[in-house]
């Protein structure tokens, strides 16, 4: 997805915040009757203007879909450290859900006081394939 295709509700989501690239390992997987849910533990660096920093635990994307209609929920959540812009030491919550057709939501938790901001922007993210797991890049909208 190119940075002029991301929209959501009619309105251009072009400035980016945030990229994170995503480092998938092995899943684990189980299947009910009703319900299967597939787990994909991951790994990676977060970049860009605003702040820089790594993965640190293990995030997890989690797949939860309707054994019958293939419907699905998704969301992955991870927890980011590393510097803000103004060079102090900072972590970073996000979870990443994706339950509509408008995309990707990311919900973000930030002990940075110049980033505190973020835990109440509407943004949006674009997730791309890349040859060892994804792309995630956060966006917000233009002011």
């Amino acid at each position: 997805m190119r940075e002029k295709d991301v929209r959501r509700n009619g309105e251009d989501m072009k400035k980016l915040m945030l990229s994170i690239d995503v480092k998938c390992h092995e899943s684990v997987s189980v299947k009910g009757q009703e319900t299967e849910v597939v787990m994909i533990p991951f790994s990676g660096n977060a970049f860009g203007e605003y702040f820089n920093g790594e993965i640190i635990g293990t995030g997890v994307d989690t797949q939860k879909f309707d054994v019958k209609s293939g419907e699905g929920v998704l969301s992955a959540r991870y927890m980011l450290q590393g510097t803000d812009w103004e060079g102090n030491a900072c972590r970073i919550f996000i979870e990443n859900s994706q339950h509509d057709e408008e995309g990707w939501h990311p919900m973000i938790v930030t002990d940075s006081k110049c980033l505190r901001e973020w835990e109440h922007m509407n943004m949006i993210a674009a997730v791309d394939g890349t040859e060892k797991g994804v792309l995630v890049r956060i966006y917000a909208p233009e002011d």
